[in-house]
């Protein structure tokens, strides 16, 4: 899954859908894994990449990580063809 190509994300982690004109703001982790899926990295790399810049449990970066992508697909924020 990737985030859909034409959503504007800020360094700040503000995201912009400009289709509808929906806009989010997320914190810190879920910034990094934004960042991450737009480098093209798979979850089990962006989950290995939270885990070693933030001093948590594997079970909590799984359940957290697991919980934004559910999250960014509520929102329409996915893509699952990967455009």
């Amino acid at each position: 899954m990737k985030i859909l190509t034409n959503i504007a994300v800020s360094e700040s982690g503000y995201l912009f859908n400009p289709t509808n004109g929906d806009s989010f703001s997320s914190n810190l982790v879920a910034t990094d894994i934004i960042t991450l899926m737009k480098q093209n990295k798979t979850s089990d790399e962006i989950k290995k990449a939270l885990q070693a810049k933030y001093d948590v449990e594997k079970s909590t970066i799984e359940r957290d990580y697991d919980e934004f992508i559910q999250e960014l697909g509520d929102n329409y924020l996915l893509s699952t063809d990967g455009k």
